[in-house]
């Protein structure tokens, strides 16, 4: 492989999807051979703002202004020297190395970029994951899930609506009318149901004085498998599920969601759980578009299987990375999780990884590291579980170090994209902003 293909042109690395490993890759292959003209690298996404996934549940919850935390991929791709392109990849034609990108209009319906495509010499995806409602009835309709920031948004405005529906009338609130049910207690439902509960009583106390939090506002948690969190070691499920309890959420494990209605959901036990505001949490796969993208292979769960280095399976100058990725774990059946720790390292070994293949040398093959894993309860706290590397074993957290750990996570991701002073600037800057404002946001 050399720096320049046969027309003389730098070799293109295109990547595509701008969530946490796609934008973390694009960023630093940017700031390295970008910046110098030894490759010409560009960013494909459909979004024009960046936000970190693990926190949609409290730009949901209202805990956060996602305006404060977005990042413009135009901005990124000015400062990091990459090109970046408004636009989703509905195909792909690996003859002619090209990404096939659809029109993109304006919320007025006028077009803003006609369908075209763009070349590449490397391409990688790292289109993330979307939820798997696995054909539920009613929850495509009645369900939101959190997948975007914009999807994120309009929970906390129906959040919003609700209370001021329940402030404003005549009659007494019906059963159901302010229930949130929550389905699926992996990462993301869990800390959602902790932080509503805070977040709801906020909102409360700003003025919603014919709601009674305690009586009006109930908060439904509703899992398939025997046990909350059921993807992480047993003893944080039994930790978190005590918290959740003292919090008052209503746990339901072992419960299979039948449908999803306006009102409600009905379970496959034939229980009806009234509830009008409805977060579906559970499953992933990877995009549709994954499916049939020029018979690159895929797995059950519709993401690309990759080799060690990264590398698809049935092409050598396509990698992915990230939530799409089925990549595999040495000495264990599963892919890598699909995780934030998991995104970061894949970002970091892969931009090393394509520096050497320009240079003609060999790729190495990527290892995953388990870092532990943490649960957050917002201004309540966090637990989790660190990985001990040199006695290999574990070691349980929680209180003020547990909740440090969590934040550090973010941090990472910060200072991958910003660097470390950037980075704290921002930090400081909102720290000192969050004084001037409600703790929850209120439309």
């Amino acid at each position: 492989m050399t720096q320049a293909s046969r027309d003389n042109h730098p070799h293109r690395i295109v990547v595509v999807g701008g969530g946490a490993a796609g934008l973390e890759l694009v960023t630093r292959l940017g700031d390295k051979l970008g910046k110098r003209g030894l490759a010409d690298i560009a960013l494909i996404e459909r979004s024009r703002a960046h936000l970190w996934k693990p926190l949609l549940h409290v730009v949901a919850a209202g805990s956060m202004d996602p305006s404060e935390h977005q990042l413009n991929y135009l901005a990124q791709g000015h400062w990091h020297h990459f090109r970046y392109h408004f636009g989703e990849m509905i195909g792909l034609d690996r003859a002619s190395k090209t990404v096939r990108l659809g029109a993109t209009y304006d919320d007025e319906g006028r077009e803003i970029a006609a369908p075209r495509g763009i070349p590449y010499d490397t391409l990688v995806i790292a289109i993330g994951s979307v939820t798997n409602d696995f054909g539920t009835p009613g929850a495509a309709e009645f369900a939101v899930p959190l997948e975007t920031a914009e999807q994120a948004v309009r929970f906390h405005h129906r959040l919003v609506n609700a209370g001021l529906r329940a402030q404003a009338q005549s009659e007494p609130i019906r059963a159901g009318q302010l229930h949130v049910a929550i389905i699926g207690a992996g990462a993301t439902g869990t800390e959602l149901a902790a932080e509503l509960y805070q977040s709801a009583r906020d909102m409360v106390a700003y003025g919603l004085d014919q709601v009674d939090p305690d009586k009006d506002i109930r908060i439904i948690l509703v899992e398939g498998a025997s046990r909350i969190l059921p993807g992480l070691p047993e003893r944080i499920s039994i930790a978190t599920l005590a918290i959740l309890k003292k919090l008052g959420v209503d746990v339901r494990t072992n419960a299979r969601v039948a449908a999803v209605r306006a009102d409600g959901i009905e379970l496959a036990s034939g229980e009806f759980v009234p509830a009008e505001l409805v977060v579906w949490a559970a499953g992933v796969k990877g995009p549709d578009v994954l499916a049939n993208l020029a018979g690159l292979e895929v797995n059950r769960a519709n993401q690309l299987v990759t080799d060690a280095t990264l590398r698809t399976t049935r092409d050598p100058d396509i990698f992915a990375i990230g939530d799409c990725a089925a990549v595999p774990r040495e000495g264990f059946d599963a892919p890598v999780p699909p995780r934030a720790q998991a995104a970061h390292q894949e970002a970091s070994h892969l931009a090393k990884q394509l520096r050497r293949r320009l240079q003609g040398a060999p790729m190495e093959p990527y290892v995953y590291r388990d870092f532990g894993s943490l649960v957050s309860f917002g201004r309540m706290g966090a637990i989790g579980n660190l990985m001990n590397l040199a006695f290999r074993g574990n070691l349980f957290i929680e209180g003020v170090l547990a909740r440090w750990m969590y934040r550090s996570l973010y941090k990472m991701h910060e200072r991958a994209l910003h660097g470390v002073a950037k980075t704290a600037l921002g930090t400081l800057a909102r720290g000192l902003s969050r004084h001037a404002e409600p703790k929850v946001k209120l439309h």
